[in-house]
């Protein structure tokens, strides 16, 4: 059972009947106290909320974060956003749907990633972090998860595959940058690139559609964890130098530039110094790229303002695929490994 519309498709004025994933249902009550259900639907284009007035503790029961339902209602402004008037829900059974439609995806393919990956790191040529790479992304539980891990909670590449994507972005700047300029240790700033975000696996989970932080997460945060990963990793190789240890954690301790960022330390490195430079500028541009595929034509306009990057934006938006290759692209992810399998 297929979707015929999605969320970043729908205009005010339309009516609805589709299907949707459920990302939250909340209960309120009217000042006459009357209850209501405050529901949040999502799909892999977005989000989008709204009241259901009649039945709420019946469809209370039916409108579980994760589950799939079909919507009736219709698209209104409220505020300056669009929202939802819900008429009905229904259950759907989620075997009768194809889950790709519902989760946010990397919008890249997830296979050739990494195989790209998989090449990538081969060509690294010391041998310890050859050694330390491998242990993470060979055939590993480690690998499994990455490929399907998200990079964020929100912000940039905050999707099935986010951390995937951004990784091999990051080593792709850092090895043009290795051979740009002198005197630049290639295998470790490549490594680094790799394993920047390691951590992440474990600062953040996903359940029924929603990247949440672990309590790990929120205690130490991914540089702290993926420092604590990548020792662990390092003490199952022989003779894994001391020093090498050091500059690799070093690297991801430092990514984020700044301790006001949350780095506990700063770049002291030249690797650390150029490593922070490509993961900032990986991600203010898979910003920008979100914010070009949401907007419906290629002209050049001002975006609303970007609290992230402190400005407005002067964009246009990417030429749309044909549909025929967008159901093509669609069709591909989901026959990829997933999170939700």
């Amino acid at each position: 059972m297929g979707k015929n519309i999605f969320i970043d498709q729908l205009k005010e004025g339309e009516r609805v009947d589709e299907l949707f994933l459920v990302k939250s249902a909340r209960l309120s009550e009217t000042k006459a106290g009357k209850p209501y259900l405050i529901l949040t639907v999502m799909d892999r284009s977005g989000e989008l909320g709204g009241p259901v007035w009649e039945n709420a503790l019946q469809l209370q029961k039916i409108c579980r974060p994760g589950e799939i339902v079909r919507v009736g209602g219709m698209v209104q402004s409220y505020r300056d956003s669009l929202q939802l008037k819900i008429d009905s829900v229904q259950p759907v059974a989620k075997s009768t749907v194809e889950l790709g439609d519902y989760f946010p995806v990397s919008p890249k393919n997830r296979q050739q990633m990494a195989d790209e990956l998989q090449t990538f790191f081969h060509t690294i040529k010391n041998p310890y972090l050859k050694k330390l790479l491998n242990y993470f992304f060979d055939k590993s539980d480690w690998w499994i998860r990455f490929q399907d891990a998200p990079a964020a909670k929100g912000i940039h590449h905050a999707y099935i595959g986010g951390l995937l994507e951004h990784s091999l972005s990051t080593a792709g700047v850092c090895n043009f940058l290795a051979e740009h300029y002198e005197g630049v240790d290639h295998s470790l700033l490549v490594a680094g690139a790799l394993l920047h975000d390691i951590g992440k696996l474990e600062e953040l989970e996903v359940g029924n559609g929603v990247v949440e932080y672990t309590v790990r997460g929120r205690l130490k945060g991914h540089l702290v964890i993926g420092s604590e990963m990548i020792a662990e990793a390092a003490g199952r190789i022989n003779n894994f130098p001391k020093d090498l240890l050091e500059q690799l954690q070093h690297l991801i301790l430092s990514h984020h530039g700044r301790q006001e960022f949350g780095s506990p330390a700063v770049p002291m490195t030249v690797e650390a110094l150029v490593l922070s430079f490509a993961d900032d500028l990986d991600a203010k541009m898979n910003l920008v790229e979100q914010l070009r595929r949401k907007m419906n034509s290629v002209d050049l306009s001002w975006t609303e303002y970007q609290r992230t990057l402190e400005r407005y934006l002067y964009l246009g938006g990417f030429e749309k695929k044909p549909v025929s290759e967008e159901k093509k692209e669609s069709s591909s992810l989901r026959h990829q490994p997933s999170l939700f399998s």
